[in-house]
């Protein structure tokens, strides 16, 4: 689901509105000059605006904790990190469409928190911190974790799982199957689950096991990494979707 541009920038506006520093005005008859900078808004309410901002931050800027300098005038203000977050989301929402179009890029785009909530919840807070191979890593253990809960299985895992979950002879006890479609013995039927195990075994054997198991592989880059969510992303909605057969 696309972002609510108006609402989101209305949020973030009046988070800015908060947050503002202003110098409070003297005390009446007392002679007393004021010096210290307060925010417009009291603690509660800017608490209150913070915790609907970072979420909207999280969408627009998954990397804002990291990316954006937290060490300015925060003895002054300490919402100045989230405060310069704010301007550039703001930024990005507002011509986003247009720097792109400008740009020549105008084609559509991956958004990892578009994806099954199976991987993005797998990786989010990974992501986030710029961990992206340990974050495709742990969307493909949520995924797993996931096919083992909706089969009530823990003796098989990620290749063999999948392999048992897609067979295309009829389910067993201890052993149910996922059908993606009717099971009308048509090729169309053996085909798709043909293919959803292989799909699953190079998931895991070409992605999840490198990730995993080889010491010293460089940070993945962005985009390579996003791809990759993709995939199981794709195999989640699979599992998710499909018709559970028992014996």
């Amino acid at each position: 689901m696309s972002i609510d541009t108006a609402w989101a920038r209305a949020e973030l506006a009046s988070f800015l509105k908060l947050t503002e520093l202003y110098r409070p005005p003297d005390p009446p008859h007392l002679g007393i000059l004021n010096s210290k900078l307060s925010n417009r808004g009291g603690e509660r309410e800017i608490a209150a605006s913070a915790q609907i901002v970072e979420q909207i931050l999280d969408r627009v800027l998954p990397r804002w904790r990291t990316e954006v300098p937290d060490d300015r005038n925060k003895l002054v203000n300490r919402w100045c990190q989230h405060q310069e977050a704010v301007h550039r989301a703001d930024a990005v929402l507002l011509r986003d469409a247009e720097v792109r179009e400008r740009l020549g890029d105008n084609a559509p785009q991956l958004s990892a928190v578009a994806m099954h909530p199976w991987v993005w919840e797998g990786a989010r807070a990974l992501w986030q911190s710029g961990h992206f191979r340990e974050a495709v890593t742990a969307a493909a253990k949520k995924v797993n974790a996931e096919t083992q809960n909706r089969v009530s299985r823990r003796d098989a895992s990620e290749t063999a799982l999948f392999q048992s979950v897609f067979s295309k002879d009829p389910p067993k006890p201890g052993q149910p199957r996922l059908r993606l479609m009717a099971d009308d013995n048509s090729d169309t039927f053996k085909s798709i689950h043909r293919g959803a195990m292989a799909f699953a075994e190079g998931c895991y054997a070409g992605i999840r096991n490198p990730n995993s198991h080889e010491d010293g592989l460089p940070e993945l880059p962005e985009h390579e990494a996003l791809e990759q969510l993709a995939a199981f992303s794709v195999l989640a909605r699979w599992v998710d979707g499909a018709a559970l057969s028992t014996a």
